[in-house]
């Protein structure tokens, strides 16, 4: 495997690093507003970068195989005033705040489009390869981070929506859920099908590129 350059690894910590700091902290904000105050006491309800960075999730990741993570935002839902609901909403914060961030990144394109000069926006450019591939990062996230296999966001939706009975079976597959996402998602095409493609193409979508 071939090392990348300086430009390379700056350029994919300048996609990346914004999304998961902002995925975290979205996190970390509705755990607070659902009555959960840990991630404010650990220093986690901010967007400073720094708090969030995993060493090798968030910077060794992204550099050497272009997706990464950061530190999960540690939640007790012990202290949410409705523990299901909370638990349904402080997971689903995480990808949704991807998903707003793609959206507003297609809306500044649109704008930009009708405003700017019309070489900012032209193949090739910094900002046209920015934009798209901001908006195509953050739409990979959500989707990545929606499969309903633990320890993703969407395990905890799936868990919170769940009846009693159901449930337990549900954690007793899931116990396995890691290892079925790293096989099925990272280590085999399928994930190009069910992550990658979709969001190339809602990137597409929203910015018009």
């Amino acid at each position: 495997m071939l090392l990348p350059t300086l430009e390379q690894v700056v350029w994919r910590l300048a996609l990346i690093l914004p999304a998961l700091t902002f995925h975290e902290f979205a996190h970390a904000y509705a755990a607070e507003r659902m009555g959960d105050p840990t991630a404010r006491m650990m220093g986690r309800l901010t967007l400073n970068p720094i708090a969030h960075i995993d060493p090798f999730g968030t910077i060794v990741a992204p550099i050497l195989f272009h997706f990464g993570w950061a530190k999960p935002v540690p939640v007790n839902p012990r202290n949410f005033r409705d523990p299901a609901r909370g638990s349904l909403i402080c997971s689903a914060a995480g990808p949704g705040s991807n998903l707003l961030l793609a959206l507003i990144v297609g809306l500044v394109v649109h704008v930009l489009s009708a405003f700017a000069p019309a070489e900012a926006l032209a193949p090739g450019s910094v900002f046209r390869t920015y934009f798209f591939g901001f908006a195509a990062i953050n739409v990979m996230l959500a989707i990545f981070n929606l499969i309903p296999l633990g320890p993703l966001d969407g395990h905890h939706i799936v868990e919170a929506l769940l009846p009693p009975p159901q449930l337990v079976k549900y954690r007793q597959f899931n116990q396995y859920g890691f290892f079925i996402v790293l096989v099925i998602v990272i280590l085999t095409p399928i994930g190009n099908i069910l992550i990658f493609d979709p969001a190339v193409a809602a990137a597409h979508l929203l910015t018009g590129f």
